[in-house]
């Protein structure tokens, strides 16, 4: 048995309960959680909006650390007492994308049951009152306890701090992903950030990484911007008129944009603000059904137009190239978070994400 916070009804709040938490399986391992951020996705799953979120009763939770408990039959590359971050695709290593190197687009059965909360063998491993519970995207870190597949875990340093390392395995690999991996923005760039959440802090660390020279972040909160600059933006805009107001410092717009808002007028904004040839990627998520009020002939300017998921990652070569970036002080992890709280605080964490007055809250667990 282990403690959980359940959803048990959309848009309700979660209820801490005790689950059971069956042994793992073949090519499984349990983790023992330490800690988990908050983000932006478990809000839209609590409120059903997630296109990956089933129905109740869920664990949430998808960023996070921990500390092996026990492995399944098969697994070799982590054993009982390993540091790891639980990376949000555990790639099969054995379809098509994989082979070609795109993990991220993984379509082996495991990964494509992790999706739903299921996994391999499309069962799940979590039942509330003798009722089978999904976790979210087959990890469900809302819980002192979670099964996830082999390849979703990443052993980290013993000494590292998981209630950091937690946050590499979504907002800040999703964010300089997005830089590195899926603009691949050049030395010397000039760079726009909108929408400076957790994510959208590491889109600006991706791009001082990347040698940007020009880091804009564009928000609607003053709060946010001063947040922004500490990471390293060289302008900050309340974000308007984009397109003119970028073009007050870069003429012609930026080379990159990346729009973290979900927003798709938002996003079009972003799109507008970038020069001919210029390059936007849509990082954050915008809901099902709205169309993206782009001109095509937008297009034959050379722009482009690019999405990710995140952070187009590697999970087992970016997850630890992260953390040695932090250990050498050139990733800055502490100033992401806003709060520790423990898990029955869990639902006040909720309401400081969804008002946008953290970066991060990361429940953390004894």
């Amino acid at each position: 048995m282990a403690r959980a916070a359940v959803v048990r009804e959309f848009g309700a709040p979660m209820e801490l309960t005790e689950i059971r938490v069956q042994p793992p399986r073949s090519g499984e391992v349990l983790v023992r959680i330490a800690a988990s951020g908050v983000c932006g996705s478990d809000l839209k799953a609590l409120d059903g909006h997630s296109p990956v979120a089933g129905q109740p009763p869920l664990v949430l939770g998808h960023e996070s650390a921990g500390v092996v408990a026990e492995v399944g039959p098969g697994v070799t590359s982590v054993r009982p007492g390993d540091h790891v971050v639980i990376a949000m695709n555990g790639p099969c290593g054995r379809c098509r994308n994989c082979s070609r190197g795109r993990v991220h687009l993984c379509s082996g059965r495991a990964r494509l049951n992790a999706i739903t909360g299921l996994m391999g063998d499309g069962t799940t491993r979590l039942s509330v009152d003798g009722v089978p519970a999904r976790p979210m995207i087959g990890i469900g870190s809302f819980a002192e306890y979670a099964v996830v597949g082999e390849a979703a875990c990443v052993k980290v340093r013993a000494e590292a701090p998981l209630d950091l390392l937690a946050l590499t395995a979504c907002a800040v690999v999703t964010g300089v992903g997005a830089v590195l991996n899926t603009a691949r923005v050049e030395m010397g760039s000039s760079v726009l950030v909108v929408g400076c959440g957790g994510v959208g802090l590491n889109v600006i660390q991706g791009a001082v990484l990347a040698g940007a020279t020009t880091i804009i972040a564009a928000d609607v909160v003053p709060a946010k911007l001063a947040l922004a600059e500490e990471f390293g933006a060289t302008h900050t805009l309340l974000a308007d008129d984009l397109p003119a107001q970028v073009g007050e410092i870069v003429r012609g717009g930026t080379d990159y944009a990346f729009d973290v808002t979900g927003n798709v007028d938002v996003l079009a904004r972003t799109f507008a603000a970038t020069q001919p040839g210029g390059t936007t990627v849509m990082v954050g998520s915008p809901p099902a059904g709205r169309p993206l009020p782009v001109p095509p002939q937008a297009l034959f300017a050379s722009r482009r137009l690019m999405g990710t998921q995140g952070g187009d990652a590697v999970p087992r070569r970016d997850l630890p190239l992260l953390a040695d970036l932090h250990r050498r002080g050139r990733l800055n992890l502490e100033g992401l978070v806003s709060e520790r709280v423990p898990l029955d605080k869990i639902n006040d964490a909720i309401a400081h994400v969804r008002s946008g007055a953290v970066a991060r809250s990361v429940i953390v667990f004894d």
